[in-house]
């Protein structure tokens, strides 16, 4: 029996497309006069900070946009707000560190209209060691130390809504509950969409405590579970679907294959450096976020329109 032909598909919105692609290469930086830039007095005793968070996660972003170590960071900042005549003082290398430790990042996302539908991934990202290749011919010379990134996109405006970043002893399934929570109470879930690997109690729980359906393929050793929650009355039938059904079929009929839009936007993550250039976890967590920002503002210059062509 031979294979089914793949479908090929057209970009209907190209010229649009093609011009945020062209936008998303642009060096314009644009430094609102109004922004706080300054720090707030707090009032309160001791010394106040001199810089807002403001200004911290623009030099971070500017950071991990050109691939810049902090001191160059700090430079490139500094004549940016000489070439459009800003007297604003930059923040130096050290502060630019020990203020990433407790950054809280601003991470934008437009939102969509109606229903989510959230696809799930995870996987994980080099902090220390040698790379694959040195490792394997030469043994490498240093431990190799990897981190755990978690993140939840819209399916329609392929923004990232949810994320964590974790230890790499962390498993993907318990991440999941953590990850709805990170979505407004308000804002109704229709689906989330996810590997084998988040074939589990908890997470068929969270999914139908938020009343969502769960699109999650049972392990190929599946049994059914007891019935005793939503989750598991759920799960059972997407185990009887597909075995009635076949695995295959079932994937196709429930949208199963939309889950690599988010494997696509890993790709993106990884695309803005191989590894996190931080050695301490915490920084790591605001690198990463600022990653994550940066993402969801290319991404809201324009994304694909697509169709089925044949």
């Amino acid at each position: 029996m031979s294979r089914p032909t793949p479908p090929t598909y057209k970009t209907r919105n190209w010229p649009a497309y093609n011009e945020a692609l062209k936008r998303r290469g642009s060096l314009t930086i644009w430094f609102d006069p109004a922004m706080t830039w300054e720090a707030t007095q707090t009032g309160k005793r001791g010394r106040q900070r001199d810089y807002g968070d403001t200004a911290i996660q623009t030099c971070l972003t500017i950071k991990v946009l050109f691939d810049m170590a902090l001191r160059q960071t700090t430079g490139f900042v500094e004549s940016l707000l000489r070439l459009i005549g800003l007297d604003w003082a930059v923040p130096d290398f050290s502060t630019l560190s020990r203020r990433q430790r407790t950054l809280k990042v601003n991470i934008p996302y437009r939102g969509s209209d109606g229903p989510l539908h959230l696809l799930v991934d995870s996987t994980g990202i080099k902090v220390e060691g040698e790379g694959e290749l040195n490792a394997r011919k030469h043994g490498g010379t240093k431990r190799r130390v990897w981190r755990k990134i978690h993140i939840g996109i819209d399916e329609k405006s392929l923004e990232i809504r949810t994320a964590e970043f974790t230890s790499s002893d962390v498993g993907d399934a318990p991440m999941l509950p953590e990850l709805l929570d990170q979505i407004p109470p308000e804002q109704e879930i229709a689906s989330v969409t996810a590997d084998g690997a988040f074939d589990t109690r908890k997470c068929h729980n969270a999914i139908a405590f938020r009343g969502a359906t769960a699109i999650i393929p049972p392990r190929k050793n599946a049994k059914p579970w007891k019935p005793d929650t939503a989750g598991a009355i759920a799960r059972n039938e997407i185990l009887r679907t597909s075995k009635r059904v076949g695995r295959t079929i079932w994937r196709r009929w429930s949208g199963y294959h939309r889950r690599s839009r988010v494997e696509t936007k890993m790709h993106c993550v990884k695309l803005l450096g191989q590894r996190l250039s931080a050695r301490d976890f915490d920084r790591q967590v605001a690198e990463f976020q600022v990653r994550v920002a940066v993402l969801n503002g290319l991404t809201a210059l324009g994304t694909p329109i697509t169709e089925v062509a044949g």
